[in-house]
């Protein structure tokens, strides 16, 4: 059926359209209202529910929710229940690791004034009170397309069709989309959002920005004897087993009902295309001072996201006719402290105040400058200011003498508000820095145990990972001749190590091997469409409501 044949979408007009229900989006939304409560606002959200497709460490610093919500302490349904009392730092080596002296650390890593809990019970808790105030929210539909005017200004998103087979007919169920339309959308769709990267190419917003970087973080949550439990107690690392110059580390965060968040980031910027983050992950927790706390618990839950890791250099222009980028869709991550919900809870209240202003100057569907100018003095642009040095100095020289330059850097910037190094370059897309296979050894993880360590399908089943079987890949592979002539014959098919849920393969079938996308298998980690080294895989939304059904994440 050709798209003239197709029936009309319907549409529904707003004041705002926000894509994406995550803490900028609600965020933004909550704000709107705060401000006017006539305004008509609505948030659609491709998780089956509100929370479903969330997933942070989490430690979250309070001051973005502070202004949102100020007596969120005295809610009793607020999910934030558990204050840091305790914060380590750790440098692991072979079966050792050395505590950093906490009087090292620079000011800007404290997390003394923050909170640790699950980000998706977070956005769980915010849905209703956004509904409260009058907010539309639509979980369960993927905004597939962004609409544009006639002068090529946005008005709004359609979300996708449901009910199309994988052969591209439609089943007995097919239903058409609908069209949001809004005076301005917002795209507050996380890490390597798939609209948000349509626009900032049609726009052109990159061209006076560094390349985003990313890493992938993946996490379990565990339930651990309660004799090895230690509320309110986090602990950070670097090293041991990534190399010198493979950037990342982990995180153990103790919180309620005997509960421990554990995870490891791997910065997509590494070389060796033999390196598996989530085989990493695993050898991590088997570390002597980490297996303790887990030994005798149980795992919970699993899943992996994508995080920005570019920071002040990588944030492209966030406004163009008709909407903005708010969050994580911009990259708001602060690196050395591992947070983002602060920055992106703040963007999100910030565009919404420029937003309502300009309606009620009687505007709809031109560009909001003014957030775009203002970010940089806000908060937000602030504290990503600071650490602007982090992130490429310990890309460029490796763990042992990135990160304490890094610090030293902090160090600088806390107390004398400059950097002796003034802003540094990024360089190149993550997807350029992978090495030819035969610069390197392949490597051999150690099998899991089952108890400690295990398999990503084991995992995927935790993540609750669920896709209608008869619908369109929606891993797109732009030509399947390079991608077997380079990521399998140069690079040695990294896409089976890089992502972290099983979804490609190589079937060896004689001399003629077979790439295999097993996209039911796909937790929206987002990570193929970043490292593959020729960007000839890109990701796109399923049909609403697919993919992980994370519970407390």
């Amino acid at each position: 059926m050709s798209t003239e044949e197709l029936p009309p979408r319907e549409s529904m007009e707003f004041d705002v359209v926000i894509v994406g229900a995550g803490p900028s989006g609600l965020a933004a939304a909550i704000r709107l209202k705060q401000i006017n409560a006539d305004l008509n606002v609505v948030v659609v959200e491709k998780g089956s529910e509100v929370g479903a497709h969330i997933l942070s460490g989490a430690v979250i610093d309070p001051i973005s929710l502070d202004k949102l919500i100020p007596d969120w302490r005295e809610d009793a349904d607020c999910p934030l229940k558990t204050e840091v009392k305790d914060d380590h730092f750790y440098w692991m080596f072979g079966d050792n690791r050395i505590k950093l002296p906490g009087f090292a650390m620079p000011p800007l890593m404290s997390n003394h004034h923050c909170y640790i809990g699950s980000l998706g019970n977070v956005c769980r808790w915010l849905a209703p009170k956004a509904e409260a105030l009058g907010i539309e929210i639509y979980p369960g539909f993927a905004a597939t397309e962004v609409l544009y005017d006639e002068k090529g200004a946005v008005r709004g998103i359609a979300t996708g069709d449901m009910g199309i087979a994988r052969d591209g007919t439609h089943k007995d169920s097919y239903t058409r989309g609908m069209e949001l339309l809004g005076k301005y959308t917002l795209f507050a769709e996380g890490a390597r959002g798939s609209l948000s990267k349509q626009l900032i190419a049609k726009y052109q917003l990159d061209a006076k920005s560094e390349p985003p970087k990313f890493g992938i973080g993946l996490k379990e949550v565990w339930q651990i004897d309660p004799a090895k439990h230690k509320k309110g107690l986090i602990q950070h690392s670097f090293g041991w087993p990534l190399s010198n110059s493979t950037g990342g580390g982990s995180f153990l965060y103790h919180y309620d009902d005997n509960r421990v968040a554990v995870g490891f980031v791997v910065h997509l910027n590494y070389d060796d295309p033999y390196l598996s983050p989530f085989d990493e992950f695993q050898r991590f927790k088997t570390h002597p001072s980490i297996r303790d706390v887990f030994e005798g618990g149980k795992r919970l839950a699993y899943g992996a996201r994508a995080i920005t890791e570019g920071g002040y250099q990588s944030v492209p222009r966030l406004t163009f006719p008709g909407g903005a980028l708010v969050g994580c869709a911009a990259g708001f991550v602060n690196v050395p402290r591992i947070k983002g919900v602060h920055n992106a809870m703040g963007t999100g209240m910030l565009a919404a105040e420029h937003l309502a202003a300009a309606l009620a100057e009687g505007r709809a569907n031109d560009e909001i400058a003014a957030y775009e100018n203002a970010w940089r003095d806000s908060a937000v642009g602030k504290d990503l200011f600071r650490i602007r040095n982090v992130k490429p100095l310990w890309s460029k020289f490796g763990t042992f003498i990135g990160v304490p330059l890094g610090a030293i850097d902090m160090w600088t910037n806390q107390l004398f508000g400059i950097s002796l190094f003034g802003t540094l370059s990024h360089a190149k897309p993550d997807r350029k820095t992978l090495d030819p296979a035969r610069q390197h050894a392949p490597k051999n993880y150690p099998k899991p145990d089952g108890k400690i360590s295990f398999d990503k399908l084991s995992s995927v089943f935790l993540s609750n990972t669920n896709h209608e079987e008869d619908q369109p890949v929606h891993l797109k592979v732009a030509d399947m001749n390079l991608q077997k002539t380079s990521e399998h014959d140069v690079f040695a098919g990294p896409s089976n190590r890089y992502c972290p849920a099983g979804v490609y393969e190589w079937v060896e079938e004689g001399s003629n091997p077979r790439f295999q996308i097993n996209a039911q298998n796909c937790v929206h980690c987002k990570t193929c469409d970043v490292k593959d080294p020729n960007g000839n895989i890109t990701w796109v939304p399923p049909e609403g409501g697919g993919g992980p059904n994370y519970e407390a994440m």
